[in-house]
């Protein structure tokens, strides 16, 4: 494993908020990955670790970033303008601790969704792709495909990397909608993983064999979309 030292930023979110960051940079990064962290836990949760340290490994830096409701310790995620406004000042950090780098984006569950929704908006700068690490399609026991209506309106490449058991995200339903994406979407299937890409014992595999598969999934992808 590659020993390298997380740097701590402070991002500024619509000239209000602060927020903290984390940049994982290996020597020889030839791309790296804007990471937001999920609904219920922050940049410095044991997955999101896991995966800045896989991909860094993997020649691929990190930029993780705390989304405002999360520093201030709340529980409620943030209104989409804000979470947006997160996923923009964490991505042109990136650009300015970067240079040079290909840019990509997006994120763990809630992360990838508001980095979605903002591109769907307008362009995040420089950014080359788009990847979801257990894209919420919709609540648990509620399936619908109505949360990836905005999708149509990314016009970057886009990887989806999901659990077979995820329960916010019914296969029935995403893999229909990552179809009519076409050419620029691709769905991997994590198999026997849930919406944290834990797997049963009775799978075969262990938590740290599929740790492995995300990971190299996500570089090959990087690698392959010009990163």
């Amino acid at each position: 494993m590659t020993a390298v030292t997380p740097q701590e930023l402070k991002l500024n979110v619509d000239g209000s908020d602060a927020v903290s960051a984390l940049l994982l940079r290996p020597p020889g990064a030839r791309a790296c990955y804007v990471f937001a962290h999920g609904a219920g836990a922050g940049m410095a949760h044991e997955f999101m670790e896991r995966v800045a340290a896989g991909l860094c490994d993997r020649a691929i830096a990190t930029l993780r970033y705390q989304f405002p409701y999360m520093e201030k310790g709340s529980k409620r995620p943030d209104a989409p303008p804000l979470a947006h406004a997160a996923v923009r000042a964490a991505v042109v950090e990136a650009a300015r601790s970067c240079p040079g780098l290909a840019l990509f984006a997006g994120g763990k569950s809630f992360g990838g969704r508001m980095t979605s929704q903002a591109q769907a908006i307008a362009p995040l700068a420089g950014v080359r792709g788009l990847a979801f690490l257990g894209f919420p399609l919709h609540p648990a026991g509620k399936p619908s495909d109505t949360r990836a209506r905005h999708l149509g309106d990314v016009h970057v490449p886009m990887l989806f990397i999901q659990g077979t058991r995820d329960k916010l995200a019914e296969l029935a339903l995403l893999e229909p909608v990552v179809k009519r994406l076409g050419a620029q979407a691709s769905l991997h299937q994590v198999a026997e993983a849930d919406h944290t890409f834990h797997v049963l014992a009775r799978s075969g595999r262990n938590d740290r064999e599929v740790m492995s598969e995300i990971v190299d999934k996500l570089s090959a992808w990087i690698g392959a979309t010009g990163g």
